[in-house]
């Protein structure tokens, strides 16, 4: 008989091609199922909260499983993480009911965007931020990121390939946080759902008014639109963090 685990996942993405499975590519889902199936001698499908692109990291992914043993959670965290490359790691394993799921289960999430706004850089910093050799005008950006909290359609801000029912999402929060230290600029947002490449479409285009080639209320002309040409550019995955996933 099996029962369902709920796994909190941490992950440098770097050379990953994304979460999901893809013939011939190294995927965390792949890595993790393996580390699984070599643990119990059997398939252990393993399902995330959200499928992060290649190169995205994450430091509170979420996932499910249904495990086919009776082992504590602290046994099958050590014997997963024993079998897993170190840029991957189990943080936590807990057993949950049977009807939760990582995905369905989600209310809402947290991502991070990590920038160096300097001419020099932290160098141990490189495969972790956007680097952009100039200072960025954080003011307006925080101006312009007000636009964008509460509930709106963001078909603007939403790639082609995983078309969803509905672009239609709420942003909780979206905080611009100015650092003294590397990584110097931080963008947080919290929504109950993203939309593919949403979060990068957004740093982008705040970006772009940090750097002063848009106004701070273009992005609210560039929501309206509905139109992913009216935004800004796509992040690079590499600043990208997954955070925090909450569950009902």
């Amino acid at each position: 008989m099996t029962r369902r685990l709920k796994l909190t996942i941490a992950y440098d993405g770097t050379e990953y091609s994304g979460w999901q499975r893809q013939p011939n590519k190294r995927t965390l889902q792949e890595t993790i199922e393996d580390a699984f199936s070599d643990y119990t001698g059997e398939a252990v499908p393993v399902v995330a909260s959200g499928r992060t692109d290649a190169g995205v990291h994450a430091l509170g992914q979420v996932a499910s499983c249904d495990f086919p043993w009776n082992h504590s959670a602290a046994v099958v965290q050590r014997a997963v993480n024993f079998r897993l490359p170190l840029d991957v790691r189990i943080l936590c394993v807990e057993d949950v009911s049977s009807d939760f799921h990582a995905i369905s289960s989600a209310t809402k999430k947290r991502y991070r965007y990590q920038i160096e706004d300097v001419e020099i850089g932290d160098i141990f910093q490189r495969k972790y931020v956007w680097h952009i050799p100039k200072a960025l005008d954080v003011d307006a950006m925080v101006e312009s990121a007000h636009y964008l909290v509460g509930r709106h359609d963001f078909a603007s801000f939403q790639a082609a390939g995983a078309p969803r029912m509905t672009s239609v999402r709420t942003i909780y929060k979206l905080d611009i946080i100015r650092r003294e230290t590397s990584p110097r600029l931080l963008l947080e947002v919290t929504a109950d759902g993203f939309l593919y490449n949403m979060v990068r479409i957004i740093c982008g285009s705040l970006v772009d008014v940090g750097k002063g080639k848009e106004p701070p209320r273009w992005i609210d002309h560039a929501l309206a639109a509905k139109d992913r040409a009216a935004a800004g550019p796509t992040a690079p995955s590499l600043g990208l963090f997954l955070m925090q996933v909450w569950y009902e």
